[in-house]
């Protein structure tokens, strides 16, 4: 019924069939946390109220889980405040409500641990060049110990993109967060030379520094841990299109962010271009965003924020459009902000769970040389009345990074086609055992489980046991009536006490005493290897079996 549904959605939508989900893609928000606009509603300064806070940012990862949301941007470093305790920066005040003040906890490292529970990526995304007001917490911090670093304008403070000392700091707050925690990305905002900037400017030496200041960046955080992603938000229009113009509002030309050549040369693994328009200044800028990626990530940013009634009061259709065709180009998608998308602003999150029915992977880094895991072992399938219980033993990890994490899928055909992104069950899961729900329909469901590493590069599928319709045996089935087995006898082990049921994945599932039958009763239907086992361990086959009762 869900395919069928799904079908009709799409032959509406005119998006296509169901080819059109991809396995991989980017799907993302920006989860704001400035003045608590996405997250937090509360603050924390107790015990009761720091389980309200935490509570309610489960509630938020929750909707975008079931959104088959794969990647948060989570407002970490704000206006020269944090929202982790840094050794260089004071607290923001959207936690506790003050200013430098701690909640009693660690946000940060809170919502890590909530968003791999869930299987979503967590990047931190760092406000790099504004730091607020000139006479607030955060900018008054910085002009006490980094006077000659800092811009007033007008009433606010900016970080000198000029100054060799604005790449080292900033650098050093990434290398902070990615050294403390275990983040997936850094994902750096208005990394830019700021509009109001005045004065005269050369463009190329105006983009050297912010390339600078990026490069400084990509140093000292992929020297901690290379598989940490950076990426950045860019104003949503490159440059000025050979039949579009951007009308001065650019990346390039506009503010000297040249984020095409930092996918050139390698400094950016994802991008995620602000594009907050519609029409000509949305489809064909989105066009030159994939055919300039350089083979790297690339989500458009949706101003979903804009079917607001309090905003321009887009329709609906507007950001519909724009998600299909960033889908058949290429692009992923990333929603602005995350509140607007909880709340189902004009129906949007319900779209969602219909566009994006099936979960999708992070792509992979690009990386020279990569070595992709080896595949799990020793699949193990238990049924019971509560639903599925999977287990399997460790893949092996062949490219570093701290850890592997695992997906699963399921289907009605064997083997599993990991390649369909309708068979994903679950993705970045984060250990060796999952138990599955599922309402029987009477069919055989067959399971595929894979390893992938930090760099996002999966293994080969651990298929799960071989229906047995499509079995091959390599010599004749040893007799069996459902509850007494037959067992024959080696030569070659004569010292053998006992008999050994191996499951079709080599696990041991049953010990019995040598003889001339053996009580199998217990054993599940299914196929099994027979083998005698003596004192030392030493193992003879004595061949293969099927347990299948007639009701």
């Amino acid at each position: 019924m869900q395919r069928i549904i799904i079908y009709i959605f799409f032959w509406l939508c005119g998006i296509g069939s169901l080819s059109a989900y991809p396995k991989y893609e980017l799907r993302a928000v920006w989860l704001t946390t400035i003045g608590g606009l996405d997250w937090p509603h509360s603050y924390a300064h107790d015990a009761i109220s720091i389980r309200r806070q935490q509570q309610e940012l489960c509630q938020i990862l929750d909707q975008l889980k079931r959104a088959n949301i794969n990647t948060v941007l989570l407002q970490t470093r704000v206006r020269g405040t944090t929202i982790y305790p840094s050794a260089y920066e004071p607290y923001d005040g959207c936690l506790s409500g003050q200013p430098g003040k701690s909640p009693g906890y660690d946000a940060l490292q809170f919502a890590i641990n909530e968003c791999h529970k869930r299987g979503m990526e967590l990047h931190a995304w760092v406000v790099t060049i504004p730091v607020g007001k000139w006479n607030k917490l955060g900018c008054r911090r910085l002009r006490a110990t980094h006077p000659s670093m800092l811009k007033r304008i007008g009433e606010e403070g900016y970080m000198n993109p000029e100054s060799q000392l604005t790449a080292d700091y900033l650098a050093m707050i990434c290398e902070e967060i990615t050294y403390k925690y275990d983040i997936d990305g850094i994902h750096l905002d208005y990394i830019r030379y700021p509009e109001t900037w005045g004065g005269r400017v050369n463009r190329h030496t105006a983009r050297a520094n912010i390339t600078n200041i990026v490069r400084t960046i990509h140093q000292r955080v992929k020297r901690r841990k290379p598989w940490v992603k950076l990426s950045c938000s860019p104003i949503g229009k490159f440059d000025d299109l050979s039949r579009y113009r951007s009308y001065g509002w650019n990346a390039y030309s506009r503010v000297y962010q040249d984020a095409q050549g930092w996918m050139r040369e390698g400094l950016m693994d994802q991008l995620y271009p602000m594009m907050y328009f519609r029409g000509e200044q949305f489809f064909p800028f989105a066009l030159d965003w994939s055919e300039n990626s350089y083979g790297r990530s690339v989500s458009a940013g949706l101003g979903i924020y804009m079917l607001s009634p309090r905003e321009k009061n887009w329709d609906l259709a507007v950001i519909k459009r724009e998600m299909a065709v960033a889908r058949q180009i290429g692009l992923g998608h990333t929603y602005f902000r995350s509140k607007f998308f909880t709340d189902n602003v004009k129906g949007i999150y319900d779209f969602a769970l219909l566009f994006d029915a099936y979960p999708a992977l992070v792509p992979p880094m690009p990386r020279a040389g990569a070595l992709a895991p080896l595949a799990p072992t020793q699949l193990t399938v238990q049924e019971s009345s509560a639903g599925t219980l999977l287990t399997w033993n460790d893949g092996t990890n062949r490219s570093g990074g701290s850890y592997l994490t695992y997906n699963i899928y399921m289907s009605e055909t064997y083997p599993v086609d990991i390649n369909d992104a309708a068979n994903l069950i679950a993705v970045r899961h984060p250990s060796k055992s999952i138990s599955i729900r599922r309402t029987p329909n009477g069919h055989p469901v067959f399971y595929a489980v894979t390893a992938i590493d930090r760099y996002g590069i999966e293994s080969a599928a651990l298929q799960s046991q071989q229906p047995m319709a499509q079995a091959t045996f390599s010599s004749p089935l040893i007799a069996n009536d459902g509850r007494l087995l037959q067992i024959p006898q080696h030569l070659g082990a004569t010292d053998a006490e006992y008999v050994a049921v191996f499951s079709m994945q080599g696990n041991i599932v049953k010990t019995l005493h040598y003889g001339s039958t053996a009580d199998i009763s217990s054993l599940p239907e299914g196929v099994y290897v027979l083998k005698t086992l003596d004192r030392k361990g030493i193992t003879h086959r004595l061949g293969q079996f099927i347990v299948k009762r007639h009701q």
